[in-house]
Parts: C-alpha cells; sequence; structure tokens
C-alpha cells in the first residue's frame, strides 16, 4: 500500500492568508519509507469560518493532490472524516467527495470533537491522551491499527510530525 499524508500551515502575510500544503507520499507502517515529499503554496485562503473549517483547508488540500502524478491508495489527513464518527462530515468526508478517484481517507485528529465516542480513540505509547480516528471506504477496525502501528514511540506518529513541518518550512516568499 501506498500512503499519501496531507497537512496545511496557515500564514498571514500582508492582510492576507497563505497555506503551505505539503504532502509525503510513503509505504511501511511501522518503518515508513518515503517515497516522495510535496509542497505548494495556496494564496488567497478563505478565511476560517466557525464550524466550517473544511471549506478553508478543502481548496488546499485539492490542490496538492491534483498536482501529484504518481499513485497513492490511501489519504492521510490531520483532521476528521466524520465529526461523530460515523454521520456527520469532517474535512476528510468533504474531501471524499471531491476526488475524482475515490480513494480511503482516514483522519488523524488530536482533539475531541463533542459527540465522537469513545470507540475512535486510539492511544499510542504512554500517552493519557488519545488520537481520534475516523475513516472513510475503509473499515475502522483497519484505520485504527494502522495508525496504532505508524512508526514512532510517542502519541503522534513520527510521519504525522514530520509532515507538519514540512507544512511549516514551505517557503512563502513569493
Amino acid at each position: 500500500m501506498i500512503y499519501l499524508i496531507l497537512d496545511v500551515y496557515y500564514k498571514d502575510i500582508e492582510n492576507q492568508t497563505i497555506a503551505n500544503v505539503a504532502g509525503i507520499r510513503f509505504t511501511g507502517i511501522e518503518n515508513n519509507n518515503i517515497l516522495n515529499e510535496y509542497k505548494i503554496i495556496v494564496n488567497h485562503v478563505e478565511p476560517y469560518q466557525s464550524g466550517q473549517f473544511y471549506k478553508r483547508e478543502m481548496p488546499c488540500l485539492l490542490s496538492l493532490i491534483n498536482q501529484i502524478k504518481e499513485p497513492f491508495d490511501v489519504i492521510i489527513i490531520d483532521g476528521y472524516v466524520y465529526l461523530d464518527g460515523l454521520e456527520k462530515p469532517g474535512l476528510g468526508k468533504y474531501l471524499y467527495d471531491q476526488l475524482i478517484i475515490k480513494k480511503p481517507i482516514i483522519g488523524i485528529a488530536k482533539t475531541n470533537f463533542y459527540g465522537t465516542p469513545s470507540e475512535y480513540r486510539i492511544y499510542r505509547g504512554t500517552s493519557k491522551h488519545p488520537l481520534y480516528v475516523t475513516c472513510i471506504n475503509i473499515g475502522i477496525d483497519t484505520a485504527k491499527t494502522l495508525v496504532q502501528k505508524l512508526q514512532g514511540q510517542y502519541r503522534i506518529p513520527d510521519i504525522v510530525k514530520k509532515t507538519d513541518i514540512l507544512s511549516r518550512e514551505t517557503d512563502t516568499e513569493q
């Protein structure tokens, strides 16, 4: 399986929000093998709207996905696919609906959304704080196991940290 993990970092420059979008294409769960790193800048990002975060983030993610020519089987995002685990759409569900070629999406969220049942929690390492795993087009047990086994001994898997860092390193001086 080839995975594509995505993250977006926002930065305000001269009264305009810029998005640094990063993606890492990799294989291997317990030992990540990075195949490619991707970075783009999206200018003129929509302002944040409470309860409608996907409207801001989705165009950024799609901009990067649409530029990737190499194959991948599963998309991993920083956030929820379903806010309640099953029905209330989050960023991942909206992204899935926009994909021309449907791919399974796994969402890894760091904070609890009110109403997310406890069965979507996983604990990694010795952390007392859970991650919340939701998904579409892949079984929840498979998704949770995958996130549980991702390389890294701490709460946040190494590949998630690396993608976050890559998004923050993207040069916005264009």
